[in-house]
């Protein structure tokens, strides 16, 4: 089961061109993702969103003493740096890099679990080999936040089951950078479809709700 949540402007932009995003959603609907979080067994980003925005990625939550989803990074040439909170924090919360290359001991000697799969197109992961070497560790249920790029990989391998959309009431023009990236699509045919099964108000954002027909 992977859900994708995308949190965007209302002409779906993630940030300005200059990267700023923090924060395009409101608190309501960042506390509606970290529940999210809490429901699945692990939380995947890419490589460049754990480099820009150094997140934890973990449930935070007033009161929260459940199981902290592990994290998961799709990083090819194991990029990830040494003092950033996932690698920091790696022996509280499991982490795993997902790499094309051998593990690094600057990553494994921290904790960080390194699982080596395929690599595609420009030596970025095989993301079915990613998915089913997560399942094999017990991983099944993902859910992906990673930026724009991850976001088009994973629709256009079909591997999203759900996607929760948060949406902002502001407008943030063509310069901006996209919740989804390229699909290489030549036909209207071919694009991703869902059928929408919620959507409600989470304070000044609207959270649609969508799953694979």
């Amino acid at each position: 089961m992977i859900t994708l949540k995308l949190a965007t402007s209302l002409d779906g932009r993630i940030a300005t061109a200059t990267g700023e995003s923090r924060w395009i959603t409101g608190p309501q609907a960042r506390q509606a993702t970290h529940r999210l979080r809490a429901e699945h067994d692990a939380v995947l980003v890419g490589v460049e969103t754990a480099l820009a925005d150094d997140p934890e990625l973990t449930v935070r939550l007033e009161g929260w003493s459940g199981r902290q989803p592990t994290r998961v990074v799709l990083d090819s040439r194991q990029r990830l740096a040494d003092g950033c909170k996932l690698v920091a924090t790696a022996r509280d919360v499991p982490t795993y890099v997902v790499s094309t290359t051998p593990p690094e001991p600057r990553l494994t000697d921290q904790g960080v679990r390194v699982l080596q799969v395929h690599a595609v197109g420009e030596e970025r992961p095989e993301l079915r080999d990613v998915v089913a070497a997560l399942a094999e560790e017990g991983l099944v249920r993902l859910f992906v936040e990673g930026g724009g790029q991850v976001a088009g990989s994973f629709l256009r391998c079909g591997l999203v089951d759900r996607l929760e959309w948060f949406r902002a009431p502001i407008v943030i023009g063509g310069e901006g950078r996209p919740g989804i990236g390229a699909l290489a699509l030549s036909a209207l045919a071919d694009a991703p479809r869902l059928r929408r099964i919620e959507i409600r108000e989470v304070g000044d954002d609207l959270w649609e709700r969508y799953e694979r027909i």
